[in-house]
């Protein structure tokens, strides 16, 4: 028979609360350190974020078109990859968090999900590094006309591309969401399997809201995701495996 942690039985709700603001104070101080530390190295990031508009044609320019321009720029980069760099510490510290209330059994899964999760991550920005914003680039560019110079706001394009990778590396993480809710008895293979038509349209409206506007850079964004769908379900099966239920019984939430 499994027994929760002493000390979440013993802690109080307001013991609770105080908790979790340390928490989040370490996550923002995680954040603020390392958006200090990216700002000294600010400069280095934005030639990477330049980089997939290389070589396209047409040629494109990028330019600053505010006097303060650059300085947001490196305000705004600086903070991005404080979030980026912070991931690991964040998912730490919910772990840390929601750990006291659980079964001994669950709490050996808590490394493996803080590395699970980085390693996603960093897989969704590749991805969208590598292939998601230059293709899009060289679609969207490649729409115009040679009559119709192509001069960008480095601060639109930053965010552009920022936002493609922010966006892919969290959506990434659905297989780790997926391991982490079938634990919690909330979803099975089944009920994965069952519903897969209603989370396709879902994942096409996801991608919609957080991809920049256009359709090429959603369709983009919406094909991983099905595949990212079809893996989730085989880690619900492992986690119901590791966790010795029937693949085949049905969650209370279906």
């Amino acid at each position: 028979m499994k027994d929760k942690s002493a000390k979440a039985s013993e802690m109080g709700f307001l013991d609770h609360l105080e908790e979790l603001r340390w928490r989040i104070l370490k996550s923002l101080f995680s954040v603020v350190l390392f958006a200090i530390l990216s700002f000294v190295f600010s400069d280095f990031f934005i030639d990477l974020l330049i980089v997939p508009s290389r070589h396209l044609n047409p040629d494109m320019t990028i330019q600053v078109l505010r006097v303060q321009g650059m300085l947001t720029l490196k305000l705004w980069v600086a903070f991005a990859m404080g979030i980026v760099f912070s991931i690991p510490v964040i998912g730490y510290q919910f772990w840390a968090f929601v750990t006291p209330g659980l079964y001994k059994s669950e709490k050996r899964w808590a490394p493996w999900l803080v590395i699970s999760v980085t390693i996603f991550f960093l897989l969704g920005a590749l991805f969208a590094y590598f292939v998601i914003v230059p293709f899009a680039l060289k679609f969207l560019i490649g729409l115009g006309t040679p009559e119709v110079h192509k001069n960008i706001s480095i601060n639109y394009y930053a965010k552009f591309v920022m936002q493609l990778i922010i966006a892919a590396g969290l959506i990434f993480q659905m297989p780790v969401l997926s391991f982490i809710l079938t634990k919690m008895g909330l979803i099975t293979p089944v009920l994965l399997k069952k519903y897969w038509r209603y989370a396709v349209i879902a994942i096409l409206v996801l991608a919609a809201f957080i991809t920049p506007p256009d359709p090429v850079s959603m369709i983009m964004m919406g094909i991983p995701l099905l595949f990212l769908y079809e893996f989730s379900v085989f880690v619900s099966k492992l986690a119901l495996k590791s966790s010795g239920e029937n693949q085949d019984e049905e969650s209370p939430a279906g």
